[in-house]
């Protein structure tokens, strides 16, 4: 019998970094995500297609039972699959060890490139293919704080921080009256979590202190803020994290002549900005190169 599973994206409006630090957190699930479908096969083997946003291939690979490469597209892909799978297995030691065939189709509804969670949406769907906690799989193979787990599942905003090492995940109806004001801009790269998380953690800086001014920051961004007030928010966030990782704000870095508040998102460096202004921005950032610029209710879910 076919079995599909399907998780959201993910973006991260504030607390970046301190989110793994147990700073609190606000995220919101993105209409963009990624689907599993398993099939049965009659060859025994399990076969593993990654499908593009259009649908086309762009990564196969085939294991036996014992999760050996029989045969793949990319070879350092595959042994990060065949981890994932390993670990999978070893939550749950049923997974996989049937001697029937699989047929195993990915897909996605973003483009590639696009920092919405192609890593942390295919943690989710094998977790529930396989029935094991997504937040454990998520530390034994990729690692970070789980909020891009939380939003793969709930269908809304949330809050979310870690408590003694625990996800704690609030569903929360955040929809501002600013929201015909907010953007997000990809920035024509992706970051590289890991490298963003390595880069944090060897900056010198008062740990509880960052996790006190963005837990505050975060609070007061759920609170009935008008445009400006939001604006101020924004920049409040920048200014401390570019402190901690001793960097410029991204506006200040690229887009100086901006009519509005920018603030990055994620990891520094790449994926999308949020851009928010009073004046339609897209001829703007299309003008500096940046032609994907979706309004806040295009993306989020």
């Amino acid at each position: 019998m076919t079995k599909t599973f399907y998780s959201n994206g993910k973006l991260l409006i504030s607390g970046e970094y301190g989110v793994l630090d147990g700073a609190l957190a606000l995220a919101v699930p993105t209409k963009f995500g990624q689907s599993l479908t398993v099939s049965p096969s009659i060859n025994g083997d399990i076969r593993w297609v990654s499908l593009d946003l259009k649908g086309q291939p762009w990564f196969d690979v085939t294991f036996n039972h014992d999760l050996q490469i029989l045969d793949a597209s990319d070879v350092g892909m595959a042994n990060s699959l065949k981890g994932i799978l390993t670990e999978t297995r070893y939550l749950n030691p049923s997974f996989l060890v049937s001697s029937d065939g699989y047929s195993i189709h990915t897909k996605l509804g973003f483009p590639r490139q696009w920092g919405l969670g192609s890593s942390s949406t295919l943690i989710n769907n094998i977790a529930s293919w396989a029935n094991v906690d997504p937040y454990l799989l998520l530390e034994k193979t990729f690692g970070g704080s789980g909020y891009d787990i939380a939003c793969a599942q709930i269908d809304s905003p949330i809050t979310f921080r870690l408590h003694n090492g625990k996800p704690k995940v609030e569903p929360i109806a955040f929809d501002p009256s600013y929201a015909t004001h907010l953007y997000f801009v990809y920035r024509n790269r992706k970051q590289d979590s890991r490298e963003a998380i390595a880069r944090y953690r060897k900056g010198n800086f008062e740990k509880p202190t960052l996790i006190r001014q963005l837990t505050l920051l975060t609070r007061s961004m759920l609170k009935d803020n008008s445009v400006e007030e939001f604006q101020y928010l924004m920049e409040s966030h920048e200014n401390v994290l570019s402190k901690v990782l001793q960097k410029p704000p991204i506006k200040e870095e690229l887009f100086n002549d901006f009519e509005g508040t920018i603030k990055s998102l994620g990891g520094w460096g790449g994926d999308f900005i949020l851009a928010c202004s009073t004046k339609k921005p897209f001829d703007y950032f299309k003008d500096k190169g940046f032609e994907t610029v979706l309004p806040y209710d295009q993306m989020v879910l």
